[in-house]
């Protein structure tokens, strides 16, 4: 692909401080929730120690010189005043962010006290870690922190908050998170971005659907809303939310009724294919087209067009699986590549997520030995208002149960109530399910709270102890992205402000406080990385040593170049083909066939629901990153204020007009948020672009007020799409 204009820029930049005396340049790695894991390099002033500039590394070949808009402004999150840079202890009532500086042993010794207090009262699973990916950093995210929780023996958490319902889905069908590489798109003559808005959660994919559009590519995305990426495509599709299964269900029937399929690789490299053809039957494009609201006749096109335009790539996301059917509408699409044959060919195939090309063994740096035979139970992060709750039956459905064959305990054997609860890399007060039962239980004068933090976030507000965190720059890292095949290095560039530290070394102090003196507790951040590179030994990862990470800040798998994952079959499945009839799901307690679920929310679709209500999606704002970056300054003017967007036809049964403050509501509460009219969202559907800090918000609360902890059909996984609200004008300012 040819060197563009971000390219030429970071090359200007490098050569700009390359021989400045008093400049060092760092290559580093952005840690945030996006699967594009940029590799950067920082400028820092060797006198001073200060960064004083950031760019996208131009020789990293996916990042190829760009950042994003978030990113690219990262120093002013590094540097803002309102950092946290000492240690805090409340002071108010949980809630009205009061504290008062301590010193860190001062914090340490007393959190050391309270958690020993609590486990020799009520046990160690009544200390409850609660994290996700404030950082994706291996060691920063669930490294030293997992050491720590495995000594311990605290009450373990599911992380499904995000995509783990289209995981399992996906795994079932494929048998891994394995996929195209990102690259690879600039050779599809077909791009499906199915669910996804690229240009602001995935942005370094598009330069390479560019590429293949130069070469006559058609880019068609298929999503409830007219987004960037779908004003940019040649086609956007409107389908209502969580329907996507049914679509697919109807491409597989079209294909298969109209003998489109390649069956030659259907032979060979999938398994089940005559139950698939027979299960098929049933789901025409007339029948879909009732669903998704698509005509039957666009649907009948799009099946066609699919399987002869090869090859042909799509771009699913976690979008369309947060909602009930979410893990059994990603299996059902991805189906689609294998029946078709994209995956022989370069540019063909889908992507999910290339996690799973990553072979790591994490048990170096995350020591599960700790555990000593101890088995703590596991809550789901979507159900913490229920696990926070003293209600015995409340906290036995908290217990996570991903399938239909796992059941909650019964009350008597829940365990004990959540007594100390250590947050981190998280802010939960805004991003959890049901905000009101989050909120109530944060407010438990008899629950301990300690949040590692960089801000003072809406979850800092309710915490005993506020403990101060380093930022990307100020500490070592490695990061496994999600969208391409780079491992990335992260070097501290800076010392950390103030008193601040790593989670890391915060975790340390914490554990010797605790009396924890296994050796793994004195291990510096260096050391515990280097051990982890040197002790994997899979062969995917031959030739990733510490030292050229070291040298290069990154380096791609050990994987072929151009990376067909299976254009000769040998899926990671049980049977080592794609399962269109799965054994695993029948045994799990779901139908082995790709089916429909519907998502909960299914009868309010459309423009002619007669109860006024309407399905809520809540996709990230631009310039935030769930609700990173949204407390700075340029992103908050950017995004202006928290809004709804509504179809015309919707606002004007209910009188609103352009700007007018509306409520939301349903059964766990109401927000409060302004009207925007717009074609670009489907009638009976609105949406709400997140996550606002509450205390950002005008009345002090997001839209996670509606969101149920209900779970997905696959996974436990968070139902963020899936949302039936009333909406109306509102008095309230």
């Amino acid at each position: 692909m040819s060197q563009g204009t971000d390219y030429h820029f970071a090359m200007s930049k490098l050569k700009l401080y390359i021989d400045n005396p008093d400049i060092d340049i760092i290559t580093g790695v952005c840690p945030h929730d996006c699967p594009d894991t940029c590799s950067w390099q920082v400028a820092v002033e060797r006198g001073s120690g200060r960064a004083v500039d950031i760019w996208g590394h131009a020789g990293q070949p996916v990042t190829a010189g760009l950042l994003c808009g978030k990113v690219d402004r990262y120093l002013d999150r590094v540097y803002h005043p309102d950092r946290l840079t000492t240690p805090l202890q409340r002071v108010g009532t949980k809630g009205a962010g009061e504290f008062r500086p301590v010193a860190w042993d001062e914090a340490v010794t007393d959190i050391a006290s309270r958690l020993s207090g609590v486990i020799t009262e009520f046990g160690p699973e009544s200390v409850f870690q609660y994290s996700y990916a404030g950082t994706m950093g291996l060691l920063q995210g669930e490294g030293m922190s997992q050491r720590f929780f495995n000594r311990m023996g605290a009450s373990r958490l599911a992380r499904t908050i995000c995509a783990e319902a289209g995981f399992r889905g996906y795994q079932y069908t494929i048998g891994r998170a394995v996929g195209m590489e990102m690259q690879d798109f600039a050779h599809a003559k077909l791009i499906v971005i199915w669910g996804s808005n690229t240009l602001t959660s995935n942005v370094h994919l598009w330069p390479f659907v560019l590429e293949a559009r130069k070469q006559g590519a058609r880019v068609i995305v298929i999503d409830p809303a007219r987004t960037r990426t779908a004003r940019a495509a040649d086609e956007w599709i409107p389908t209502r939310p969580g329907t996507d299964g049914a679509l697919a269900l109807a491409l597989m029937h079209v294909i298969i009724t109209e003998g489109l399929l390649d069956a030659d690789y259907v032979e060979r490299h999938t398994l089940g294919f005559s139950q698939l053809a027979e299960g098929m039957q049933q789901f025409g494009p007339d029948w879909a087209a009732e669903i998704t609201g698509i005509p039957a006749e666009r649907i009948r096109s799009l099946a066609q067009e699919y399987a002869l335009t090869q090859p042909a790539a799509i771009r699913i996301n976690y979008g369309l699986q947060r909602h009930a059917g979410g893990g059994m509408a990603v299996r059902n699409i991805a189906c689609l590549p294998a029946l078709v044959g994209a995956w022989r060919y370069r540019g063909g195939g889908i992507q999910l997520s290339t996690s799973g090309s990553f072979p790591l063994k994490k048990s170096t740096l995350q020591r599960p030995d700790l555990l000593q035979g101890m088995r703590p139970r596991t809550l789901n992060m979507n159900r913490l208002g229920d696990a926070l709750s003293l209600d015995r039956v409340r906290l036995a459905a908290a217990h996570e149960h991903a399938r239909p064959v796992d059941l909650a305990p019964t009350a008597e054997h829940a365990g004990p109530p959540v007594k100390a609860l250590i947050v981190y890399n998280s802010n939960p007060a805004a991003v959890a399910p049901d905000q009101s039962a989050v909120l109530a239980g944060l407010r438990r004068e008899d629950l301990f709270t300690v949040v590692l933090e960089q801000f003072q976030t809406d979850t800092a507000d309710y915490a005993d102890y506020i403990l101060p965190a380093t930022t990307q720059l100020e500490h070592w890292d490695i990061l496994k992205p999600y969208g391409h095949l780079y491992l990335g290095l992260n070097r501290p560039a800076i010392a950390p402000l103030g008193d601040a530290l790593p989670n890391s070394e915060i975790f340390r102090r914490l554990a010797q406080a605790m009396g924890y003196d296994d050796p793994c507790f004195r291990q510096s951040d260096e050391e515990a990385l280097r051990e982890f590179v040197e002790s994997q030994t899979h062969p995917t990862l031959r030739g990733i040593t510490w030292q050229r990470l070291l040298e290069d800040g990154f380096a791609r798998l050990n994987l072929p170049d151009p990376y067909l994952p299976f254009a000769e079959g040998e899926f990671p499945t049980p049977s080592g083909k794609c399962e269109f009839y799965s054994e695993r799901m029948a045994r799990d307690g779901y139908d082995p066939l790709p089916a429909w679920t519907p998502p909960q929310t299914i009868s309010l679709a459309g423009e002619s629901a007669s109860d006024g209500w309407l399905s809520l999606i809540s996709p990230p704002a631009h310039n935030f990153l769930n609700s990173s970056f949204a407390n700075l300054e340029h992103s908050l003017r950017r995004e202006k204020r928290p809004v709804v967007r509504i179809h015309p036809i919707d606002a004007a049964r209910r009188g609103i007009g352009d700007g007018d403050q509306v409520c939301l509501r349903n059964e766990l509460g109401d927000v409060v948020l302004a009207a925007e009219i717009s074609a670009d969202i489907i009638p009976g559907s609105v949406l709400a672009p997140g996550v606002w800090w509450n205390k950002l918000s005008p009345d002090g609360r997001n839209v996670n007020q509606l969101t149920p902890q209900t779970e997905a059909d696959m996974g436990a996984g968070a139902l963020f799409y899936d949302v039936g609200v009333q909406v109306e004008k509102s008095d309230r300012r």
